[in-house]
């Protein structure tokens, strides 16, 4: 299944597998002309090219390297050919997830919900649990959790539930079955989940009513019955038509039947920032969070992988980053059906570089996109692995991440995401040259599935010593 969108940045959303062993471009249409001259892209400096001389001939190479203080792209090759960028697609998830969330002072949030007619009794019909799908709504763990829920149900007067219903009917968790990951993202999940998935939406289901009738108990809430049902679908009351006595036409009728209204909240609970999150999917590449991240860019309403991944794009080419070319087939980057080019991870690293999403900011404080990142404050790159800080520990989760022990004892401050599949390996990220400027890179290798890593890695590991002492 191929989606195209239409737009000066056209992005392909894939839904499915295939055996990829090479890139090859997706047919699209052209791209919007530039409104200004755009820069002529320069080439390898001779330093880059000695470092790349060691990736064997049958391996394609694509690079990027912009400076962030100037804006001048220092250098290029093949800059526009589509590669599988493995797990740097995650960069692009986190990033999105930052632009849905508006930095880290967005949140998610659930709430429980009862029948508007039953407002106030301590009996209800039904007792509804809405959310935002995120992964990091917990049992009983903190604020943002059931147990917090079903005690704000309880000190609202809530006494007995007829039925727990969850918000998910028309959700589509059986359109992420078919992507490498395997697993069904579901419209309402726990954190809890993480290292024992549910492998059907009906599992999920089942599990989270459990969950949320154990805790109600707890609360002191009688639950009659455990069984999940679904909620009901939110209707848009249209009052009917009034008139006077003398059949002229009157305002509609202000008040709603209370048959006809929303469901009214008894509990809510919002999260934390997105930033944890973040860091434990990008530092230590972590698949699963990076695809559970995607899941809660779709709507709430028919919400599917494809919709997911459109909303993605919409807002990556919404905050002007660059996708010309671009295929996106899930969160994670283990489906080798993902296409990038080089100047779509430079275009995405200075967008975020330049973006003012802050770690910790005053009320009305406004800091420049390079004073930010030498503060260590900027979201984006703060949340990526950082080369060269020696962890170890098979997790990688560590602020090194993947980059723990490369780049060991270069003096370079590099914050990059890796991507690794058969036959791929990728970096992109930041590196500070010796001009103290900011530089963004991304370097894309593709070659038969058999072609040695570590190699390549070892020659990517060269190529950012090699720019950072040019620049």
């Amino acid at each position: 299944m191929r989606v195209m969108l239409p737009g000066a940045a056209l992005l392909g959303l894939v839904l499915g597998v295939a055996a990829a062993p090479a890139p090859t471009s997706p047919a699209r249409a052209p791209a919007t002309a530039p409104t200004a001259r755009a820069q002529a892209l320069p080439g390898l400096s001779a330093s880059v090219q000695a470092a790349l001389a060691g990736v064997p001939d049958d391996v394609q190479v694509g690079v990027w390297v912009q400076d962030l203080t100037t804006g001048r792209v220092l250098e290029t090759l093949t800059p526009g050919t589509t590669f599988i960028p493995a797990s740097t697609i995650k960069l692009l998830t986190g990033a999105a997830v930052l632009l849905d969330r508006q930095g880290l002072e967005g949140w998610w949030s659930a709430e429980l919900t009862v029948p508007a007619a039953q407002a106030g009794q301590a009996r209800v019909k039904a007792l509804t649990l809405r959310g935002s799908g995120d992964p990091t709504l917990t049992v009983r763990d903190g604020a943002y959790s059931l147990r917090t829920l079903a005690r704000q149900a309880h000190s609202r007067g809530v006494r007995e539930v007829g039925e727990l219903r969850l918000d998910d009917g028309s959700w589509q968790a059986g359109s992420w079955e078919d992507a490498v990951i395997g697993v069904p993202m579901t419209a309402l999940r726990l954190a809890e989940w993480y290292d024992d998935p549910p492998a059907t939406a009906a599992e999920a289901r089942t599990r989270l009513a459990s969950a949320l009738a154990a805790e109600l108990r707890a609360a002191g809430i009688r639950v009659l019955r455990d069984a999940p049902g679904v909620a009901e679908p939110t209707r848009l009351y249209v009052p009917p038509a009034r008139q006077d006595d003398q059949g002229n036409p009157l305002p509609p009728d202000p008040v709603i039947p209370a048959g006809q209204r929303p469901e009214v909240g008894v509990a809510g609970v919002r999260s934390a920032s997105a930033r944890d999150v973040l860091y434990a999917t990008e530092r230590p590449s972590d698949n699963l969070r990076a695809e559970e991240l995607l899941a809660t860019l779709a709507p709430r309403r028919g919400g599917s992988l494809p919709l997911a991944l459109k909303r993605e794009g919409a807002l990556l080419a919404g905050a002007g980053v660059n996708l010309t070319g671009a295929v996106l087939a899930d969160g994670s980057g283990l489906s080798r059906e993902n296409r990038l080019t080089p100047r779509t991870l430079g275009s995405l690293l200075k967008v975020m570089h330049d973006l003012p999403y802050p770690l910790s900011a005053r009320p009305g404080e406004a800091r420049a996109p390079g004073t930010l990142y030498a503060a260590r404050q900027n979201v984006f790159a703060e949340m990526l692995p950082q080369a060269g800080t020696g962890e170890t520990g098979w997790r990688q989760d560590g602020r090194g991440g993947t980059l723990a022990r490369r780049l060991l004892d270069s003096g370079l401050d590099v914050r990059a995401k890796t991507g690794t599949l058969p036959g791929v390996s990728a970096l992109a990220g930041y590196v500070t040259g010796t001009s103290g400027h900011t530089l963004a890179f991304a370097l894309l290798m593709n070659g038969p599935e058999d072609t040695p890593i570590l190699t390549l890695r070892a020659v990517q590991d060269r190529a950012v010593q090699a720019l950072a002492a040019v620049h």
